[in-house]
Formats: C-alpha cells, structure tokens, sequence
C-alpha cells in the first residue's frame, strides 16, 4: 500500500547521518533532537505546542486523562474508524458513545454528534478519516453549546488544512482542545518505528500534557498525579524531523496519484471515487473507493494476481466489533457506516509513484470491473 523503501532511497543520506548523530551522542531518550522536532511541527502547523510521544494510541489516551475525564463519562466519536479511537475510551473506563459519518466524506456526522449528546457527555473525537478534515465549524459550535472538550485524532490527515466560514485557515489537529497524531510508518509523516505526538495552544493543559506523558512529573522524581511513560525516541524524531521539511511535497504527489485514480474511474458507475469537503483540502492518507454490484473479495483476489495491493478501512464498524458489543447498539443501528463496511476498498497510494504504475492499477481495477 505504501513504498516506504523507495521514498527511504531518496532521503538516504540525511536519514543515515542524523542516525548516526543520535548514537553517536547517544542521546536516545528525549535528547536535543526530540526538541528540535517538537518545535519544527509547531512552526509547521501554527500551534503553540507539541508533546511528542510513544505512538498515536498513547497520545489519545494522554489527552483524556491530561483533561481529568472520570469513569462513566461519555466520549462521543465514530464507529467507523481503527479500534484505537474508542479503545483508549474503554481502557480508561470511560463510555464510549458511538454515532455514524457523513456519507460522502466518511467523517463524523455533525447532526449525529448532537442527537447523541446527554449530561454524561463530556468529549467529542472526530476522526480526520483518510486524509480530510471533519467538519470542524460545526463540531466546534456544539461544543461550545454543550460546554464539551473536542479531541481531534489526527492520525489520518497531518498536513491538512481546515479553513473555517470567516476565512480562518488552520491545520489539521490544532482546532479543538488538543490534537493527536501518530507516526507510524504508513502514515504521511511516518517515522521507521513507532511515535505519535499531542498539539495544543492551552498552555495549562499543554503542561499536563507534557507531565503526563513523563509518568505525572514536572520535577524528577516529584510526581504530582498519575501518569504514563510514553516517549517519543531521539532516532524517530531526527527521521521524521527530515521528513516534516517533505512533508507537503509528499501530500502534493498523494493528490497527484489521487486525482490520477479519479479521472480513470470517472466514467465508471461501479466505483465512487473520494469526495473532499469544501473546507477542507485532502492529503490523501487512503485513497478509498465505494463500490456497487462488484464482488470486492473477487477484486481484491484478481489485483492480488496483479501484484497490486489493496485493503478494506475498515471491514468491520467499532458497533458490532466483538470487543464493543453493547446493547445500546445493534446491527442497522449507523447505515452510512455498516454500508460503507461493506463496500469500501482501498487503493495503494503513496509519494513514489509514476504514471506507469498508476496506468497499470487502475487499468487492473477497470479490467476487472467492466468484464
């Protein structure tokens, strides 16, 4: 889904040489280029804060306790996303409450989000699904109606922008009350092992935040409440400190393959190609299809023998995951999700394509669909 070797081959020598700087000062561990990162992505996004961390899954979790959310507490976010987004709810005992997307853009639906509010509710997640922002004007305004801290798990759409009714233009992940992100090596800013990172402009809660993430300490071995040791290691940050100065570079070659992929299946009434919101632009973390009166274990199967990958984000919504059983929720409950479920399918894109290649896919794809 992702040529991770051949973006690698391009940025060889500056990855290998600050490897190398980090071991060789062998400052592995919160060392000069984790600071340096963290203050490069807060120039890049606009916001006056960055916590790095261990992974995406930790930076969710980091932000509901840093928020001192308490057992029982609701969290509303969507059932169509990765498990993390509600498992991090669940872990710390609070209640995730589950509400189904926008048709067309896959992203939490603002309406759903309001019909689900009670006087439990104390959060909203919305999940930048696949590379655009949700709608966050809307998100925002409910919020600040029902007084609730929002989240936004950013783990899809870094780089993105969001541009508000008055002509504000923000990036992703920096609107709400804290943003979080992860750098697996998948995604558009990945690093080569694990790491995630936690934004804010709330300099109080930027504080806990970094508190938190450093097992509840401000002075060595002070601890003033609970915490997590949850650290994002100094080789992870030199990498993706190189990778951050690419990183609009890599969202415009997504776009490129993106839009390649939708002028080929524009005249095809089997395939859905992505839509992007008017507010936002999309940097294309998946590029997803919708299919109708196609067989997609039978695509997936025939591209297989291609040499082409593909995959299903996600197969199964968070409602009816064996893990998630509730009896608040059953199957039909959330159609735009249990529909897309059914029929989504995702095509490789990523920043090292050529024309050749992108003729070749979606030739494969048609060649089946039209048979």
């Amino acid at each position: 889904m992702v040529d991770l070797y051949g973006q690698y081959q391009k940025i060889k020598p500056e990855v290998d040489a600050a490897i190398s700087e980090v071991i060789s000062n062998t400052t592995f561990i919160n060392g000069p280029a984790v600071s340096r990162f963290a203050t490069n992505l807060q120039h890049y996004l606009g916001v006056k804060h960055v916590i790095p961390c261990a992974n995406g899954t930790d930076a969710l979790q980091v932000a509901m306790m840093a928020l001192d959310l308490q057992p029982g507490d609701e969290v509303i976010t969507s059932s169509f996303t990765f498990i993390a987004t509600a498992e991090v709810i669940a872990l710390l005992r609070l209640t995730p409450v589950l509400v189904d997307v926008d048709p067309v853009t896959f992203n939490i639906s603002p309406e759903a989000i309001e019909r689900a509010i009670t006087p439990k509710t104390k959060a909203i997640v919305p999940v930048h699904l696949f590379g655009q922002c949700a709608d966050m004007d809307r998100i925002m305004d409910i919020a600040k109606k029902h007084h609730l801290f929002v989240i936004e798990d950013n783990a899809q759409a870094l780089g993105a922008d969001h541009t508000s009714a008055n002509g504000l233009k923000r990036k992703a992940g920096t609107i709400g009350h804290i943003g979080c992100t992860s750098f697996f090596p998948s995604k558009n800013l990945g690093c080569y092992g694990d790491g995630g990172a936690i934004f804010t402009n709330d300099d109080a809660l930027a504080e806990r935040l970094k508190m938190t993430v450093n097992h509840g300490m401000k002075v060595r071995y002070y601890h003033d409440f609970v915490g997590v040791n949850s650290r994002l290691d100094s080789i992870q940050a030199a990498i993706l400190d190189i990778k951050l100065k690419k990183l609009d570079e890599y969202a415009e070659a997504r776009r490129y393959a993106a839009n390649f992929y939708n002028r080929a299946f524009a005249a095809c009434s089997k395939l859905t190609t992505p839509q992007t919101a008017s507010f936002t632009n999309h940097v294309f973390h998946q590029y997803t299809l919708v299919t109708k009166d196609i067989d997609r274990q039978e695509l997936m199967a025939h591209l297989q023998q291609k040499g082409i990958a593909s995959a299903i984000y996600y197969p199964v919504p968070l409602h009816l995951q064996k893990a998630y059983l509730d009896p608040r929720y059953k199957d039909g409950d959330f159609p735009v999700t249990e529909h897309l479920s059914q029929h989504v399918i995702s095509l490789p894109i990523h920043t090292e394509f050529d024309d050749e290649t992108l003729e070749y896919v979606t030739s494969s794809v048609l060649e089946f669909v039209n048979r």
